[in-house]
């Protein structure tokens, strides 16, 4: 699955909300600032979080968004199956039917099994991944992913 820009800049918002947000709403414009994420792209996103109930809005002088639960209790499997609508890395990989009907194979395919197991392990270790994780060990992460990809550019996903 390559997991589109929808997830990786929603993951991002999530991460500014939970990181800027005890002083009050995070402004969506302040977000797109410090993210460099345009706001039009950003308003795309926050109505599909709302949807899904992780973000709140308020409204007025002092307004903006919020995340509306503990940190501890949002995981990036969260962000993404809202963001993907899927939680699957290939189309045969998405119904539990023995017959997807997306390849020439269907019905009659061994490595479907291939794609169903490889979808449900990269949810299961999403799913153990929380905002609450990541904000608290940031600099750690940080550091050990430009140990593991010294040469990635900074500001990556």
């Amino acid at each position: 699955m390559r997991l589109t820009t929808k997830s990786r800049y929603g993951l991002r918002m999530i991460l500014d909300l939970a990181l800027y947000a005890e002083k009050g709403p995070v402004p969506l414009s302040d977000i797109a600032r410090r993210q460099n994420i345009s706001m039009k792209y950003l308003e795309k996103l926050i109505r599909q979080l709302r949807r899904g109930g992780l973000v709140s809005s308020h409204r007025g002088a002092a307004g903006g968004y919020e995340v509306t639960r503990p940190l501890a209790q949002i995981t990036v499997g969260d962000i993404v199956r809202i963001l993907e609508n899927c939680t699957a890395i290939t189309d045969c990989a998405e119904s539990d039917e023995k017959n997807c009907g997306t390849c020439n194979r269907a019905g009659d395919c061994l490595s479907q099994w291939v794609w169903v197991e490889a979808s449900r392990a990269l949810f299961e270790r999403l799913d153990r991944i929380t905002i609450a994780m990541l904000t608290r060990n940031r600099q750690q992460l940080i550091r050990e992913v430009h140990a593991q990809h010294p040469l990635q550019s900074a500001g990556g996903g």
